[in-house]
């Protein structure tokens, strides 16, 4: 029996809190209205769309404001809506959990949220298809929201699976593109892959412990062995990695940038792949009990550090290198995660923060993209910086947050994940650290080509033309788009700090995930730490301005290349090994089921039917209905009978 963690104590919510419903219920009901009114709802349902998450935003902040206010020991509190799932000894509640980490990601989620479907308007604003857009837009935040707001595992698997179909719908929003409707398929399959250990690990929780609720889980874990533990504990990360693209499950995330530019700044920045971080950081006191899960949490997510990292280095799709960016960027936090109580908030905090800068990059991107005809090819940009100085600057500081910048968000957030990296005992300090180091150096690099293939250098533009065959004219996006863009570039800059100082987020999320335990020593001084990060990031800007800056960049995409390039433009050949040891031996395996179904199942059954068929036919021409066919058929009888009797007489 191993002795679980002290958890926190449970209330419940009253006042604000207990309005938590509302929540999720908002931009629920505005999906609800948008896909039943159909076209009648084209002229205004953006507007409907952005209202729902913005006045769930505001609940959001009356709610935290509410939690804030209360002492540390009672801002854990349960709502239960109504009796949902009661069968046999199952009893599961439609119930909410309004504690420090569940509204940490409400104010994330419909903030961030709230700021891309206002971006929305203008960018989707020619769109046939807007209102159905908002309408999937509305039911992804929704689905995000109960996921995180849950307080049992079956709620939390509900909002799963609901993230998943509205990624499903928003990936491949564009219907009459094959490439699009390739990869929301890939991006469903890949994740059901997951969904099945997290589904096996809710099983193993209730056939072992007797019950589904957070509260109750955690305080029976501790009963449990620890190969049980360690189990679900890995169960829970494979669950994690389909939805945060964690190795081995990374690949089908890059192909989502098929999707409209918002829908990947919702999945990349702010919601669903952060999904994945969040379920380790709830189960927390399964993983304080088990230091291999731990452990294999951490080795996961520095794998996908890096392989985000190499990768995003050889592509020209500025959607895609910002794709393999979040690759790289969630890997950070599991790793974070996977220190265990020395990591917990450092993965949230790097989650914030992450959630500004990215969803800043790629709304800059969708800007760039709506000045230059949808085009995604970076070698086709340069010198957009003078057309387009809003996005230019916005952009900027979210490249410069990426970084790790120094005293930009993403310089408070990461080094302290490096930091932490180093102080673990052993061979894990070296490891941990100097690759998560190595990586930071990379993506210095990887976003310091884009910045100069996009902003700076020739304007490669002038002289060539748009798929539609139209010439290229750069200019500002609308208000509607460059005032997100603005407002997330000040969380990029500042939010780093302001959550930073006086480790105002690490006890804000002590009732959640425990205090945050701080190492002395390790691998490297923590004093030399971020010095060490700052001067492989200058490195890698240094060798993207040698190599790209000062070298004019070729229009058409040069061939051959080395076979590290080659390698990572095929994406460290993901796609390969899931086809090889998964995708053909599953089709494989499918054709032979379908061959014995054919040939042995329905054959047996079929076989018999037709052995009857036939026997019964051709008993079926005795029934002459002639009296003399009858007698002579009873006077053979006879005549049998009578010689077996002769033949049993005399032998």
């Amino acid at each position: 029996m191993l002795a679980a963690a002290e958890l926190p104590e449970v209330g419940t919510a009253t006042g604000a809190a207990s309005l938590a419903w509302l929540l999720f219920a908002l931009p629920a009901l505005g999906a609800l209205v948008l896909f039943v009114a159909g076209r009648r709802a084209d002229a205004w349902g953006h507007l409907l769309g952005v209202l729902t998450v913005v006045a769930s935003f505001v609940v959001g902040l009356v709610i935290f404001f509410e939690t804030v206010a209360l002492d540390p020991a009672q801002r854990t509190r349960e709502i239960s809506l109504y009796d949902w799932i009661s069968v046999g000894a199952l009893h599961v509640d439609f119930g909410l959990r309004v504690d420090p980490l569940s509204m940490t990601f409400v104010l994330l989620i419909t903030g961030v949220g709230a700021l891309i479907h206002i971006y929305s308007t203008g960018y989707m604003k020619h769109d046939p298809g807007r209102r159905r857009f908002f309408a999937q837009l509305n039911l992804f935040v929704a689905a995000m929201l109960l996921l995180v707001l849950g307080n049992n595992f079956v709620m939390l698997y509900l909002g799963w699976e609901g993230v998943g179909l509205a990624s499903y719908l928003l990936i491949g929003y564009y219907q009459d593109r094959p490439s699009a409707a390739t990869a929301a398929k890939k991006a469903f399959l890949m994740n059901r892959v997951g969904d099945v250990g997290l589904a096996i690990a809710i099983f193993l929780l209730w056939s072992n412990l007797g019950t589904l609720e957070y509260t109750q889980v955690f305080e029976r874990i501790g009963t449990l062995d620890s190969g049980t533990i360690l189990a679900i504990a890995v169960l829970l990360l494979l669950g994690a990695c389909g939805k945060s693209g964690q190795f081995p499950l990374q690949s089908w995330l890059p192909d989502a940038m098929e999707g409209p530019t918002p829908v990947s700044a919702l999945i990349h920045a702010a919601t669903m792949v952060t999904a994945g971080v969040y379920l380790i950081a709830r189960t927390n006191p399964i993983y304080n009990l088990t230091e291999t899960g731990r452990l294999v949490v951490a080795l996961v997510g520095l794998i996908t550090v890096l392989i985000g990292a190499i990768i995003g280095c050889a592509y020209d799709d500025i959607k895609k290198v910002l794709a393999y960016s979040t690759v790289s960027q969630i890997g950070y936090m599991m790793l974070a995660v996977g220190l265990g109580p020395a990591g917990y908030a450092l993965g949230i905090f790097h989650l914030l923060t992450h959630g500004f800068f990215k969803a800043g990059l790629f709304l800059g991107a969708g800007s760039v993209m709506h000045a230059m005809n949808d085009d995604v090819d970076m070698r086709r940009y340069g010198g957009l910086a003078r057309y387009m100085p809003i996005t230019f600057v916005t952009f900027g500081l979210g490249y410069l947050s990426l970084i790790g910048f120094p005293f930009f968000s993403g310089y408070f957030s990461k080094d302290a994940i490096i930091e932490s990296a180093f102080t673990q005992p052993g061979w894990q300090g070296w490891v941990f650290g100097g690759m998560a180091t190595l990586a930071a150096g990379i993506t210095a690099f990887y976003m310091t080509r884009l910045m100069l293939m996009t902003f700076f250098g020739e304007k490669r533009w002038q002289n060539l033309k748009a798929a539609d065959g139209s010439d290229y004219h750069p200019h500002e996006s609308p208000s509607s788009m460059t005032v997100p863009m603005i407002v997330l570039a000040f969380g990029s800059v500042f939010a780093g700090f302001l959550l930073y100082n006086n480790h105002v987020l690490y006890d804000w999320l002590a009732p959640s995930l425990g205090p945050l335990e701080e190492h002395e020593g390790g691998a490297i001084p923590h004093a030399l730490v971020p010095w060490i990060v700052v001067a492989f990031s200058a490195v890698g800007v240094l060798i993207a301005i040698l190599t790209v800056g000062r070298h004019r960049v070729p229009v058409e995409r040069p061939e051959p290349v080395s076979l590290p390039v080659r390698a990572a433009r095929r994406d460290l050949y993901a796609n390969a090994v899931n086809e090889t040891l998964i995708a053909r031996p599953g089709t494989w395996l499918a054709r032979f089921l379908v061959f014995v179904d054919n040939r042995g199942v329905d054959g047996v059954i079929n076989g018999t039917a037709a052995l009857l068929g036939g026997s019964s036919g051709r008993l079926r021409r005795l029934q002459t209905g002639f009296v003399r066919s009858y007698a002579l058929s009873i006077l053979g009888g006879g005549v049998l009978v009578v010689a077996a009797l002769l033949a049993v007489r005399f032998s």
